[in-house]
């Protein structure tokens, strides 16, 4: 599982997912790529599973990027546990993600390959996606402007 090596405080606030994504909204380095529809937290073993549906399915060929990182410490006290008594220990890391965020890019494989990988890895997502390739970004800003 993705998990930072060391942190300056274990403990954080929940925060807030308002607005869209500023950055990493654009496909850097892949050919296609998933794009975040709704805010969410993306639990580090939910990233894990997507990585791992999308390369079982191109079978070594080309290339993945995660472009999400789990830096946010979550935390959940025991069950039947009175009020009070501090905060809860720490249970997992989620990526905060935000609407047109690029979470994964893929590149080096056809277009039918890399759109049905693709597919596989946001079933394993928590929020709405879809599958954009470099072009579609691209041209959606320059429409915009």
């Amino acid at each position: 599982m993705l998990m930072p090596k060391r942190v300056k405080r274990r403990k954080q606030f929940r925060g807030s997912m308002r607005g869209k994504a500023l950055r990493g909204n654009k496909i850097s380095n892949g050919e296609f790529g998933i794009v975040a529809m709704e805010p969410c937290w993306i639990k580090s073993n939910q990233i894990e599973a997507a990585r791992i549906a999308m390369t079982r399915y191109i079978k070594r060929g080309g290339k993945v990027w995660i472009k999400i990182f789990p830096d946010k410490p979550v935390t959940t006290k025991p069950a039947e546990t009175r009020m009070g008594s501090g905060k809860g220990t720490l249970e997992y890391w989620v990526a905060v993600v935000k609407p047109g965020r690029v979470m994964f890019e893929i590149s080096g494989v056809p277009e039918e390959t890399a759109r049905e990988a693709l597919r596989l890895a946001v079933h394993k997502l928590p929020c709405k996606c879809k599958i954009v390739s470099r072009e579609d970004l691209e041209g959606g800003e320059a429409n915009e402007n």
